[in-house]
């Protein structure tokens, strides 16, 4: 078979990843990747290695006014910039010139972000710089600094945006006499350079920052291709790795960062950090466990350290990535580091042309899936073997389609939509859009803006689309699960579903959350909160997590815990669906119905106001308010069943199941919550409430 540019430049990135991969795993002692698919790499691929850029850095540019010369002292080290010498005490500390170069900046200017655009300009200048060649430079400073006075606290990442350097610095105009046997870093005779392969300066044949020019399709081809190997590399090192005490080991992937200085390329940035997650997440959910997204999109914007990061999420290691433009390239860099002690493990740079960028050879995703194939189970083998042929175009309207469904507007949700329908329209095999598709459509169904029974009929088509597609599709299960549970009430139905979707990818948080709804409203209680506990422990720093498990000890009738979990999730995301309405319900059946109205207040969906407003003016005798709430309510007939939840609330019994009737004439997916709802508490005994149970198949 004739070797097409695309097949060159995907066996390119593999030659990269297998040796980079190998060497790093056997001087860690983790996983030593097989000599024959090793064999096969060379045999197979003719590709030259993409070469670093050299240059040689301007250190007079700096940002801000800092002392050019002088003798630099922190804790026990002395850096004379004058004679370019690092000491530790009485004894010399070797270091290359870019090394030092890049002590030297980050020494100027302590205790603030250094970012790592700063440090490649003043290090490098204008030639384009790898940031990986950064991120080993700092990784052996750090070596260095800790081997001479076992301290390695000296220079802290901050998570996706660069370093600080913590130590107080004092700086001395003079240079010190007594220094001057430090070694000379321009001179020195045995360097990290002499003894740590690609730490020597860069050759000569320095290239250009190139100019900004974007490239949609290239992005997107090069995105996909990045997920596969980035999950292949990232598995080879977690691998065999022996969690302490037999516990999971936790990896975090930070939010893809924006390089391209385009922010209308922040939906890419978000689709591809879901992307990467939901791979890595499904290679062994036993033994390796992934952060959800919501918990890490809170650093997206935040100059945090790693360490704290590390502390927050309970996680060992973290995974950074970002994506940037060089005239007709993408660069895409990955980065493993250590939490502890803030070690790189593996750093990648991969570089990819715009042309046939698209085409995965058959032959290299084999490949690809027959490297981890021992590793994973007969389903997961099954599904990482297949090739995963996307069409570009279709997978940024996919990802846009994303961006916007979780915004939960009703404005966003219509964007969503149709960004869906595009999505299959430019690629009719495309499972994930199909699904995507079938959830927007049931959201509009549920709030009256398409309706009901042509919205949920075209949404059980679009998934029934996407689990013919692809039958192992967490996602495609999870929606037809809400489907059986909402529309048919079929709940066996629906647990059978959300398990599928479990199985399929453990570490899915919709699928764990949907599972633990599906468990409260048939009163199963125990098995709900387990559930609400493991999506906490996968999202920790995700409000949605809290909220759900506010709902499931309200419908306990456990309002103290609930109102404490309520608020954790404001607490951690204002604006959590639908968080607020949660609380002020909890403080009226807690008998502070002023405290609820002080909450709707800040309420940010406003079609969701009108019921709290309407039951806790009600408590507050303030029947004409709750009136005109109500009459809100029933302005819009898709809200039958919170209708009867006022008038359930107000104990008037043939109003409600008047307005219960209506809802389940609708298939109004709310009716789902009908038995475990405490705001219908009022008309538990009457004997329309249990014959509306049985209609909907749940237990009495």
């Amino acid at each position: 078979m004739n070797e097409t540019p695309v097949s060159g430049i995907l066996k390119e990135g593999l030659w990269e990843v297998l040796p980079v991969t190998r060497k790093k795993s056997e001087e860690l002692g983790i996983v030593r990747v097989s000599r024959i698919a090793a064999s096969w790499a060379y045999f197979a691929i003719r590709a030259t290695p993409f070469r670093m850029a050299p240059t040689m850095g301007d250190l007079g540019n700096d940002r801000e006014s800092t002392p050019a010369d002088g003798l630099f002292r922190f804790g026990q080290f002395a850096l004379d910039s004058r004679k370019r010498t690092l000491s530790c005490g009485d004894s010399p500390v070797s270091l290359t010139a870019k090394a030092y170069d890049v002590l030297l900046f980050l020494v100027r200017h302590p205790n603030r972000l250094v970012t790592k655009e700063e440090l490649l300009q003043a290090v490098w200048g204008d030639t384009f710089v790898e940031e990986g060649n950064l991120t080993r430079y700092v990784s052996h400073l750090r070596k260095a600094l800790s081997d001479a006075a076992d301290d390695t606290g000296l220079i802290v990442t901050i998570a996706r945006k660069g370093y600080q350097f913590t130590a107080d610095v004092t700086v001395d105009e003079a240079t010190d006499t007594a220094r001057q046997s430090a070694v000379q870093v321009s001179t020195a005779k045995r360097s990290l350079a002499d003894t740590q392969p690609g730490l020597e300066d860069p050759a000569d044949g320095a290239v250009p920052r190139a100019p900004t020019h974007w490239q949609k399709a290239a992005v997107v081809g090069a995105s996909l291709v990045l997920l596969v190997i980035l999950s292949v590399a990232s598995w080879r090192h977690f691998g065999n790795m022996t969690p302490p005490r037999s516990q999971k080991i936790m990896l975090a992937v930070l939010p893809f960062q924006n390089l391209t200085g385009d922010p209308d390329k922040e939906y890419l940035a978000d689709g591809l950090t879901e992307e990467t997650i939901s791979l890595l997440g499904r290679l062994n959910p036993e033994q390796l466990g992934v952060i959800a997204r919501t918990s890490v999109m809170g650093y997206k914007h935040k100059d945090e350290r790693l360490d704290q990061i590390g502390r927050d999420l309970s996680v060992q290691y973290v995974l950074e990535n970002s994506f940037r433009e060089s005239g007709d390239h993408i660069r895409l860099t990955a980065q493993l580091i250590q939490v502890k002690d803030q070690t790189h493990l593996w750093s990648q740079d991969y570089d990819y042309p715009l042309k046939d960028i698209l085409n995965i050879e058959d032959d290299v995703a084999k490949a690809l899936a027959h490297e981890i194939r021992v590793r994973l189970t007969s389903q997961q083998q099954a599904e990482f073997g297949q090739p995963r042929p996307v069409n570009p175009e279709a997978f940024d309207a996919y990802l846009q389609g994303y961006y916007f469904f979780q915004k939960h507007t009703d404005q966003d949700r219509g964007r969503a939509a149709e960004y869906y329908k595009r999505a299959t329209q430019l690629d009719p095999s495309y499972a994930l859009a199909w699904a995507g598709l079938s959830g927007v459509l049931e959201w509009q169904a549920s709030r009256g803006i398409i309706r009901a029974e042509e919205g949920n009929q075209l949404a059980r088509e679009a998934v029934e689309r996407a689990l013919a597609l692809n039958p192992n599709s967490a996602t495609a299960h999870a929606q037809m699960g809400r489907l059986k549970q909402r529309v048919d009430f079929d709940w066996a139905g629906a647990d059978a579903s959300f398990q599928r979707a479990i199985a399929a990818e453990p570490g899915n948080l919709e699928s764990v959350r949907l599972a633990a709804t599906s468990a409260a409203v048939r009163g199963r209680f125990d098995e709900a909160l387990q559930l609400d506990h493991r999506a906490v422990e996968l999202d920790p720093l995700s409000g949605d997590s809290w909220e759900r498990l506010a709902e499931t000890e309200f419908s306990m009738a456990r309002l103290d815990e609930a109102a404490a979990h309520a608020q954790k999730a404001l607490e951690l995301s204002p604006d959590v669906y639908p968080g607020r309405i949660l609380l002020s319900e909890i403080y009226v059946m807690q008998g502070r119905p002023q405290n609820a109205l002080t909450e709707i207040e800040s309420a940010h969906y406003q079609p969701l106001r009108a019921l709290p407003q309407a039951i806790a003016y009600y408590a507050l005798r303030r029947e004409k308010e709750s009136d005109a709430a109500l009459s809100e309510l029933i302005a819009n007939p898709a809200n039958a069943y919170q209708i009867a939840e006022v008038y359930a609330f107000r104990n008037q019994s043939d109003k409600a199941f008047e307005w219960l009737d209506r809802a389940y004439v609708r298939r109004s997916g709310t009716l789902s919550g009908l038995k475990v709802d405490p705001l219908m508490k009022n008309v538990h005994q009457d004997a329309r409430f249990g014959a509306l149970l049985k209609k909907l198949n749940l237990p009495n």
